[in-house]
């Protein structure tokens, strides 16, 4: 029989600090003694630094050396396919997965059945926290492929008790189609993917905010802790929407607040979380935004130690935040990635920051960012394609170019594009291209 309701500690959400710290480090030596002598990744890494695991000292966290996906990336090309992150014999691992390779080489990623149980207790903390029931009706809108994706959401849900649906393979018409048919209540899916299936449905006259949809949970990419996105997708579909934070190589970590929208609690019963200055190793000023650096503290057969995310967060902690909770948050989700900031005529500008802007105008069906090098000068153009049906074209690009030029202190060319001309994502968006240099 499935479980009914949460099959994590509810009571570790609001351990007092002193607490919560005790409970962390009794899992940092544990999983410091298991991967002693057995993990030849950390072995290695740890020797290079000079560190060495203590039978009888506790260490901190700040005493490890900080992990890097170009780390991984290169000890699977020394030891191809799956590197030497293997806490355990080879043939104990049973499940697969590799990153979408999106900021890079795509890394591989095994796990065995406890690190994978792991995983979907950690799940649990999102669903939980979204407020999903065992009557709840879950759709799965994407591909069931070999990135990690859903796929830890999928089973944890099932343990939760929900009845799960896969709907990959389908079209978005016949996604919807299958959504309505069975009555869906909860569809999870990264945020473009929310819009393209509301801009599907407007034009094949479905009004889904009359369907049973209440609750999406959307992964992937910022757009759930984007304001105007995340509101765009609430006013189509009638339904709230709710953010999660994880990736390939650390698992779920951090699930969306249910008071304080917009903000993202850290599993820290499950992880520790720093924010230190990107590239660097020294922690940001309190209330200062710097790069998210996540230690898992329970996927023993293929850990991410100090594993830089390349993310932009702000973290706080309050003492305890509006939702009772003592995790601490990340104010405002993802605020972007490090190596997508671009320097233009001395702006720094964001994806994350543009999209914000564009997502007040409703007229905007789709976009894409061009990225050129002029005269050893980082441009952007941005291309938009009106929404189906929409008249007033004519000075959409002059409004869209003053609001950006407002809220970045920089002008952007703005362009038009045909209706249907600019490509949809299931996944995450590749709407930022860089052009060959000029």
């Amino acid at each position: 029989m499935p479980t009914s309701g949460p099959f994590h500690d509810p009571s570790a959400e609001k351990l007092a600090l002193p607490a919560l710290e005790v409970l962390q480090s009794e899992k940092l030596q544990a999983l410091l003694a298991a991967i002693a002598g057995t993990n030849k990744f950390y072995k290695n890494k740890f020797k290079a630094a000079g560190f060495k695991i203590s039978e009888t000292a506790k260490h901190s966290v700040r005493d490890l050396p900080i992990t890097t996906k170009a780390e991984f990336a290169r000890d699977q090309e020394k030891s191809p396919p799956f590197g030497s992150n293997l806490t355990f014999p080879f043939n104990d691992y049973c499940r697969f997965h590799h990153t979408s390779g999106s900021t890079g080489n795509t890394i591989r990623w095994l796990d065995t059945s406890e690190s994978w149980e792991w995983m979907l207790r950690s799940w649990s903390f999102v669903l939980n926290a979204a407020g999903v029931k065992p009557k709840d009706r879950i759709c799965f809108a994407f591909s069931f492929g070999p990135f990690l994706g859903f796929w830890t959401a999928f089973e944890a849900a099932t343990r939760f008790g929900a009845l799960c649906m896969p709907a990959g393979g389908l079209s978005t018409s016949a996604r919807l189609r299958f959504m309505l048919d069975n009555g869906i209540t909860v569809v999870c899916c990264t945020p473009t993917y929310a819009l393209r299936m509301a801009e599907t449905a407007a034009a094949e006259n479905i009004n889904i905010a009359l369907s049973p949809v209440r609750l999406l949970i959307v992964a992937g990419e910022p757009g759930g802790s984007i304001p105007q996105t995340r509101a765009r997708i609430e006013d189509a579909w009638g339904a709230r929407c709710v953010d999660h934070y994880g990736m390939t190589e650390t698992g779920p970590a951090a699930f969306a607040c249910e008071k304080v929208r917009g903000r993202l609690h850290i599993i820290e019963s499950e992880f520790i979380a720093e924010c230190l200055k990107p590239g660097g190793s020294e922690a940001v000023a309190a209330g200062e935004s710097g790069e998210l650096v996540l230690t898992n503290l329970g996927r023993i057969a293929s850990p991410a130690i100090r594993y830089r995310t390349g993310d932009l967060v702000r973290m706080a902690r309050h003492a305890p935040c509006a939702c009772g909770r003592s995790f601490v948050a990340l104010e405002e989700g993802i605020l972007g990635r490090v190596d997508d900031m671009l320097l233009v005529r001395g702006v720094n500008v964001y994806p994350s920051a543009v999209e914000e802007v564009l997502r007040r105008f409703p007229a905007v069906a789709e976009y894409r960012i061009d990225i050129s090098r002029v005269r050893a000068m980082t441009e952007i153009k941005l291309t938009i394609e009106p929404a189906a049906g929409e008249r007033d074209t004519n000075t959409l690009a002059g409004k869209i170019a003053s609001e950006l030029e407002k809220s970045l202190g920089l002008r952007v060319p703005v362009e038009l594009a045909p209706a249907g001309s600019l490509p949809r994502f299931e996944m995450k968006s590749q709407r930022w291209v860089r052009v060959k240099e000029v």
